[in-house]
């Protein structure tokens, strides 16, 4: 099961965009807009190496089936009703490969050359709403906590220190082969961590935003909104807060926490929507195996490497009912190509286009 989906965020060209967003503006070996990344790219290579394979007469020892959402951005409830329909169809697949990680330089300070990022797993997801009230009326003699007041003291509240940091069993495994790549003092470092899960949390939450994102709950205050005129103080405010789970922590023990941290009776906590982190697909298996050899017959350099996707896929849904999901989407992606998904300047190199769809074309050929 290959997978990708067809839907992007939304994009202005006020945002700070070159070009249109829009557009499909190929330049300087790139294409440029937005989805060139998330996820039409990864969903193009696919449909490239299908077409190649279907024009040389190549027939699959597996059946191969294309699992293209529109809702992914949205919680993904086209996805699934794929899943939920092919169980019910009695279709139990072998391999199933969604997007997620890539082809990055230098994925931990001190350790060099490229690595394929292939996520075992996901972080589990969470929308909140905090709704608060205070004290209305005019904005010339304000008096005690107005409802935005509150609101910001409640986020102030919800720092990084709100989730401690801990790595989870596919982080421990990614440190042990970053370990073994990176060689003399930095190797023997990463190889501890990861034989000491308890001291690679908060190791790695020192890292930067990406490493420390990999051993935490992240939580990020995402809308707001309050207030009906300039010089009316508001008695209502709302915030949207967006969380990442890391694998041992729920939707339950998440919403408990924020809870508990806001501590304020005219602050409600509201879960909006959410669901569990995902569990662990294996590394030792014949799947992954067979994502190892495309990744080495298109990406030579690469090192292979396990890990934990932070964000939420379509897989998610495949991943409650069959073992072997996977995240990978077979592109080479710089740190400021990774930061342009969902923000500006989105682009992804034609070259890199090209190699992710030698990736599928191999990892197709050698399914048995």
């Amino acid at each position: 099961m290959l997978m990708a989906h067809v839907d992007v965020v939304p994009a202005d060209q006020g945002d700070g965009w070159s070009a249109p967003p829009f557009d499909g503006r190929i330049a300087e070996g790139f294409v440029w807009g937005r989805g060139a990344l998330d996820d039409k790219g990864p969903l193009l290579v696919i449909l490239e190496a299908v077409e190649e394979l279907l024009r040389q007469g190549f027939s699959p020892a597996r059946d191969v089936y294309l699992s293209f959402g529109g809702d992914e951005e949205v919680f993904g409830r086209a996805a699934a009703a794929i899943a939920e329909t092919l169980a019910a169809r009695g279709v139990s697949p072998w391999l199933v490969l969604d997007e997620g990680g890539a082809v990055v330089d230098a994925p931990l300070p001190f350790v060099p050359g490229r690595a394929a990022m292939i996520g075992l797993g996901e972080k589990g997801i969470v929308t909140l709403r905090l709704r608060a009230r205070g004290d209305g009326g005019h904005a010339s003699a304000p008096r005690g906590h107005t409802a935005i007041s509150r609101l910001a003291r409640a986020i102030e509240r919800l720092n990084p220190a709100t989730f401690p940091p801990r790595a989870p069993q596919t982080i421990a495994r990614m440190l042990a082969v970053l370990g073994a790549r990176a060689g003399g003092v930095p190797g023997v470092v990463l190889r501890v961590l990861a034989s000491v899960p308890r001291l690679a949390g908060p190791v790695l939450a020192r890292m930067g935003s990406e490493p420390a994102a990999l051993v935490r709950t992240t939580l990020a205050a995402t809308r707001l909104s309050g207030g009906s005129a300039d010089n009316v103080l508001p008695s209502h405010a709302t915030a949207t807060l967006n969380l990442r789970l890391i694998p041992g922590d729920t939707v339950g023990t998440v919403v408990a926490r924020v809870r508990r941290r806001v501590r304020d009776p005219k602050v409600s906590v509201e879960l909006v929507d959410g669901s569990d982190p995902s569990p662990e697909s294996p590394a030792d298996s014949a799947a992954f195996a067979a994502l190892r050899a495309a990744v080495g017959a298109a990406f030579p350099d690469a090192l292979v490497v396990p890990y934990l996707m932070m964000q939420a896929s379509d897989a998610r849904h495949f991943h409650r009912r069959w073992p072997s999901v996977y995240r990978f989407a077979p592109l080479e992606m710089s740190a400021a190509q990774r930061a342009s998904i969902h923000g500006s300047d989105e682009r992804v190199e034609i070259a890199s286009l090209e190699r992710g769809r030698d990736f599928h074309m191999e990892l197709i050929r050698g399914l048995s």
